[in-house]
């Protein structure tokens, strides 16, 4: 937090000069270009060479403080971005605000967890994790929350996080560059269809013409500058009007290639800051490396092939204006010489641009990972098994908060699934979501809430919150079903981490009662590791049939001073205390 608060305070005095500094500049620049054009107007009226020479002065320094203007207006999106970065960070820290999107667009009510242990959507788990600012990095991080890595990948993963956690200033401005691109769904998706359209190159006459027609142009406009003969302006007109003629017949594919240039040429530039700032840093961990090192083609970097393409497209819109391209098609052929470029770069990079983007998705997803990490020195890097041994020390749920969350230790061998009892508010569901929220964090690479963790990483298969689906016209309860039998389906492949809490809701007591003791029979001979949370005592039961793999825990509530206490601590045993009666008395129902 004091570093968050004293980066913040370094970028607002930071801003405060670039303002001052922009604000005199952009008086400067007003000042020269009206001197420039009283100079102008002195020398047509005096002749005075001295006039002259003062307008070519104060020109020079009109383009000189432009491209200082242009400098400095970068200069302050990027240090306002990293102001913004770091004031989010502390509204995030004091839990006044979580400033950062949610992800809602990704959830699927039909994930094995995703909706069930709210992994997007407002206070997500997705919305706690994400610092990504592209759509690619979004997607990547959305992505990367629902799927399992192999055990490699995960240790990789770990390494890159431990690395980049270092790494603050570098992520920073790493972030503050994905920032300022303001890059979204429909410009990324316009770029992939544009790299993905057809790419048919010119003919060779067409080519040909290209280059001939403007050197014929040039040669007849000095013809006329040398011999001031009128009769070459005639000819000036014909291959005016030829060029634009023929520039013509390729309007409709120049459009077609422009892809919403008038903004991706900005996103495009904008990545190959990012592409850039990978390039140019120094990384140790295996995973960084290979990511950096996909970075070129054609012995040039791809920050480089970002730049030219970001300019090709800039130089298509400056032609956008029906007068500048009149002018610009007519004399040079403009348009076809830059769509000709364009087909170039993507015959030369088509095939790696998508790869070149994967890569700073895959950086902004670690990114918010590492930055997780960096946030909750506290939490630990998981070491990975492969013996179907799940343990952790002092778990608890990441979303919570610090200051009060309670951890509870918790292994699941060698009893391998846990029936969970305890009364309403003693914690269970909590419970059960901290569970399958650390195995996901870990399945990926993550730390977790936890002083310590050895897993090994499994598929995660949830059943927890499930809703009436009203629009499929099905009920809560035929919604469960289908939740269990997916999760059995699922099982018959591999085993898995499974959650499951107060299943079968939908029945009455003796049918629910029976069926939950079928599905912890048939869940444990499928080899599943995980934990049924219910108020079925004669569920517990079933530990004595298979006291080598099932085991009893429970959350227990006391009543001190005529007052209910949960202390939201894991015990062995069954629950034996009723809060429900005891609240019913207290409030007068019964």
């Amino acid at each position: 937090m004091k570093l968050y608060t004293s980066k913040s305070h370094h970028f607002s005095d930071q801003l405060k000069k670039i303002n001052s500094r922009y604000s005199r500049i952009s008086f400067f620049r007003l000042l020269s270009i009206l001197l420039f054009l009283g100079s102008l107007y002195y020398d047509l009226k005096t002749q005075s060479n001295l006039y002259l020479f003062l307008a070519v002065i104060f020109f020079v320094t009109f383009i000189i403080l432009m491209r200082l203007h242009a400098k400095l207006a970068f200069q302050k999106q990027v240090t306002t971005a990293l102001f913004d970065i770091n004031q989010n960070e502390i509204a995030y820290l004091e839990r006044k605000a979580i400033p950062f999107e949610n992800g809602v667009e990704f959830n699927d009510f039909q994930h094995p967890y995703a909706y069930d242990l709210d992994v997007f959507g407002a206070h997500s788990l997705f919305q706690n994790l994400n610092r990504t600012a592209t759509y690619i990095g979004k997607k990547t991080l959305a992505n990367q929350l629902v799927q399992l890595l192999p055990n490699d990948a995960i240790l990789k993963n770990q390494e890159a996080i431990k690395e980049l956690n270092q790494k603050l200033v570098w992520r920073q401005e790493f972030s503050a560059f994905a920032k300022i691109s303001r890059d979204t769904k429909s410009f990324y998706d316009a770029l992939l269809q544009w790299n993905r359209s057809a790419n048919e190159p010119l003919s060779l006459t067409s080519r040909v013409i290209s280059y001939a027609t403007p050197l014929l142009f040039l040669g007849i406009f000095i013809a006329y500058l040398v011999t001031l003969n009128a009769v070459w302006l005639s000819y000036l007109a014909y291959v005016f009007v030829f060029n634009l003629g023929f520039a013509g017949k390729f309007l409709k594919r120049i459009n077609a290639e422009m892809a919403q240039s008038s903004q991706i040429d900005r996103i495009i530039f904008n990545y190959s800051l990012l592409v850039q700032k990978i390039e140019s840093e120094f990384f140790q961990s295996q995973k960084l490396l290979n990511l950096q090192q996909k970075l070129g083609s054609n012995n040039q970097k791809a920050s480089l092939h970002f730049k030219k393409l970001s300019g090709l497209f800039s130089k298509m819109d400056s032609s956008s204006n029906f007068v500048t391209a009149l002018l610009f098609n007519g004399t040079f052929l403009f348009n076809l010489h830059v769509l000709n470029a364009l087909l170039q770069w993507k015959k030369d990079n088509a095939t790696l641009l998508e790869e070149w983007l994967l890569v700073v998705g895959e950086f902004e997803m670690l990114n918010s990972l590492s930055n997780f990490s960096y946030n909750n020195k506290e939490f630990a890097f998981p070491e990975l098994n492969s013996n179907f041994e799940i343990a952790f020390s002092d778990l608890s749920h990441p979303l919570l908060n610090p200051k009060t969350r309670i951890g509870n230790t918790v292994q699941f061998y060698p009893q391998s699934f846990m029936i969970l009892t305890g009364s309403n508010m003693s914690g269970k569901s909590t419970f059960l979501r901290s569970l399958g929220i650390n195995m996901v964090l870990a399945g990926i690479g993550a730390p977790v809430c936890a002083s310590e963790g050895n897993v090994h990483p499994m598929p995660v298969l949830v059943s927890m919150r499930l809703s009436d689906s009203l629009s499929d016209s099905e009920s809560y309860f035929f919604a469960e079903i289908k939740r269990l039998k997916q999760i059995m389906d699922a099982l018959e492949t591999q085993p898995a981490f499974v959650l499951l809490d107060e299943i079968l809701r939908g029945t009455n007591s003796d049918d629910k009662r029976n069926g939950t003791i079928e599905v912890v029979k048939k869940v444990i001979a499928k080899q599943a590791i995980g934990a049924i949370a219910t108020h079925d005592i004669e569920v517990c039961l079933t530990t004595n049939d298979y006291p080598n793999i099932l085991t009893n825990n429970c959350f227990e509530v006391e009543i001190h001073n005529d007052e209910l206490h949960f202390d939201y601590k894991l015990r062995s045993g069954i629950c034996q205390n009723k809060s429900a009666t005891f609240l019913m008395k207290k409030m007068g129902v019964i």
